[in-house]
């Protein structure tokens, strides 16, 4: 597709022709979409892909998001918290297969606590050349501002709909904090953290008209990452329950399937053009054959090999029947490598920081 092309297309992303966009099912109309997102992509970002190590360092959680198998009454699974030592040895194996990033992430688990979590960061920053991104869900200020201080360089807080009803129902609150996620966001904007965000896609009650939303509010926070995946109903939540009901009208709901994952992946791309988007673990969950490659080339430019010992990964089960559950990380990315050099890409070097963040601090 031509940059003029590319430029008609994007011209009128307005909420109304995202919502026709999500509702298009042509294939010759969605190969203009799947081709303007990659030509995008490799205009302001590049062909690399870079791979940030994941490490789920707990599954422990006091919340009771109605959707996710880490929720606090979830007393059929079996909880763990990694030491330090078991951290700092999933970061030195990042560094030995030249990834440079990785990212922490947990359940809201009280027991990772500031000075914890900082320790932890300082030493990975002290040990390796690598960039630390957390992903420990809902904290106090004074929480981020230390640990930023200590050297994290990223944080990711899913706001997971814009619709605030939607949002209250499936995320009750948590004591007298009434912040709400998007303001969180801006708060981890103002400590200087490279800040990423994402949604669900296909949550009982999501419509067109609500995922444009979505679309539109990753724009407005003007947001460095961007992570969105398929909603993947967890039997053991209240979302798997008979009793439990949201109505939307007839035509509205949103389908949690991966031909709309590639939908928001691309739109993402347009309307964020300098974000990281990563092609995520529920893809290749729906489609283990291609679902990460067609992420890749229909906007996104980062994946994230998993590098916590497969005896925890097993248990953190925010969803059922997750991709690569008992791979090595050694396997992960040898399979991982193999495939983003099959589309002709290469791999990434260094902490690849977002070019909308860089451009924000160059000054």
């Amino acid at each position: 597709m031509h940059s003029s092309a590319v430029a008609a297309l994007l011209e009128p992303l307005s909420r109304p022709a995202l919502i026709g966009w999500l509702r298009e099912e042509d294939p010759a109309r969605l190969e203009q979409l799947w081709q303007a997102a990659d030509e995008v992509r490799q205009a302001h970002v590049g062909g690399e892909v870079h791979l940030r190590g994941l490490i789920e360092i707990s599954n422990f959680c006091i919340r009771l998001c109605a959707y996710c198998g880490l929720r606090a009454p979830n007393t059929e699974l079996i909880r763990y918290r990694m030491t330090e030592e078991e951290i700092l040895a999933c970061a030195q194996q990042a560094h030995a297969l030249a990834y440079g990033t990785v990212v922490l992430q947990s359940g809201e688990d009280p027991l990772l606590s500031r000075e914890l979590i900082a320790r932890v960061v300082r030493r990975i920053k002290q040990s390796y050349p690598l960039a630390v991104t957390l992903s420990l869900g809902e904290r106090c200020a004074e929480d981020w501002a230390a640990w930023r201080e200590a050297g994290a360089d990223r944080y990711l807080l899913r706001f997971e709909t814009s619709n605030p009803q939607l949002y209250a129902k499936y995320h009750p609150p948590r004591g007298s904090d009434r912040r709400s996620r998007i303001e969180m966001l801006r708060e981890l904007r103002s400590l200087g953290y490279e800040v990423g965000s994402g949604v669900m896609i296909g949550i009982p009650g999501q419509t067109y008209a609500d995922l444009a939303d979505d679309l539109l509010m990753f724009r407005e926070l003007d947001l460095d990452m961007i992570g969105v995946g398929p909603f993947i109903l967890h039997p053991r939540t209240p979302l798997a329950e008979s009793d439990f009901r949201v109505f939307v009208p007839d035509g509205e709901q949103v389908p949690a399937n991966e031909l709309m994952t590639y939908k928001t992946i691309a739109l993402a791309r347009l309307l964020c053009p300098r974000a990281n988007i990563p092609s995520t673990t529920a893809l290749a969950t729906l489609n283990r054959w291609r679902g990460r490659e067609l992420g890749l080339v229909r906007g996104a430019n980062v994946v994230m090999p998993n590098l916590t010992p497969p005896r925890y990964r097993v248990l953190y089960e925010i969803y059922p029947n997750k991709a690569c559950i008992q791979e090595s990380a050694d396997a992960c990315h040898a399979c991982l490598r193999s495939r983003i050099e099959n589309l002709g890409r290469p791999i990434g070097r260094g902490p690849g920081s977002s070019p909308n963040y860089q451009a924000r601090y160059s000054n």
